[in-house]
């Protein structure tokens, strides 16, 4: 097995990481609700919007990550196929 093939497999598994963090973040987003709560009997939703707020924030950081990993690793075994055609021609 090569390297460009082992890239490919950990670009493969690092861009599948990247798709899943984006589909919870998704359905995290989907539960979060744009309103305020007066209330004290809303006090209770507001701390659970306030929760779920604060896991999608979480997320920021892993997701500029892993999109950072995935497009270098993608320019990495781009210039080294082109590398490897560069020395057939």
């Amino acid at each position: 097995m090569g390297m460009i093939q082992i890239l490919l497999i950990a670009w493969g598994a690092i861009t599948s990481a990247l798709v899943c963090v984006f589909i919870y973040r998704s359905t995290l987003e989907t539960r979060e609700d744009d309103q305020i709560f007066l209330d004290a009997a809303g006090e209770s939703m507001a701390r659970e919007q306030r929760a779920i707020v604060a896991r999608i924030e979480k997320l920021s950081r892993p997701l500029v990550a892993l999109t950072v990993l995935s497009g270098a690793l993608l320019v990495v075994i781009a210039g080294m196929w082109l590398w490897q055609g560069f020395q057939s021609f």
